[in-house]
């Protein structure tokens, strides 16, 4: 009997509406037992919301140190860009799972065999990494324009109210005496300080 681990990951919020991990997993499940593989109930591993550009991932690293201790035969994953959105990533996983004895399957695109197929899964893995790019590329973009046109700061918050051109009350600038604040008011003669002053804050 071959033990089967299964691995699934869903990064973005898109991707949480139109497939859930639930139903990848499902889908890796059905995948596994139609061949008649044995899925131990500890080796199915999620990672429910992070990103595949990172090696980091808690579900992952299990799934790796498993595959060290040459106790897992496969592992199960639905695509390449699941397991990785790097190409550069996905070709040190497939080492690192082959040179311990362990068997990736994809079930949409099955691991390489011959020259035309690993060419063809070097494309995929390069296209997965531009569209990564260019959805980095259009939100700078977004982001820049909004600030451009006064909608809202790089920062994610305009510090000035418009409409005194003065600091807010709970804006990011500082007092020389470390405290938030509007600039003290003159209440009448010269030298007479608002209470505001009174209180420690600076002209």
């Amino acid at each position: 009997m071959i033990h089967a681990a299964l691995y699934a990951r869903v990064s973005s919020t898109r991707q949480k509406q139109q497939e859930t991990i639930d139903s990848q997993t499902a889908c890796l499940r059905e995948h596994a037992q139609a061949r008649g593989w044995e899925i131990p109930e500890k080796w199915v591993f999620t990672d429910d919301g992070w990103s595949g550009a990172s090696l980091v991932r808690p579900a992952l690293e299990r799934l790796r140190d498993l595959s060290a201790q040459r106790l897992v035969e496969r592992v199960v994953c639905l695509s390449p860009d699941r397991l990785a959105r790097n190409y550069a990533h996905q070709v040190l996983l497939v080492e690192e799972f082959t040179r311990n004895g362990t068997e990736l399957v994809f079930i949409h695109n099955p691991v390489a065999t011959t020259p035309e197929q690993a060419l063809m899964v070097q494309f995929q893995g390069m296209i997965a990494e531009y569209e990564r790019a260019q959805i980095a590329e259009r939100t700078r973009r977004g982001k820049l324009h909004r600030a451009r046109s006064g909608a809202t700061s790089v920062l994610g918050r305009s510090p000035w109210d418009r409409s005194t051109s003065a600091p807010l009350d709970d804006s990011l600038s500082l007092h020389p005496r470390g405290r938030r604040g509007r600039p003290a008011q003159f209440t009448g003669t010269a030298g007479s300080l608002s209470a505001d002053n009174k209180a420690g804050l600076v002209l």
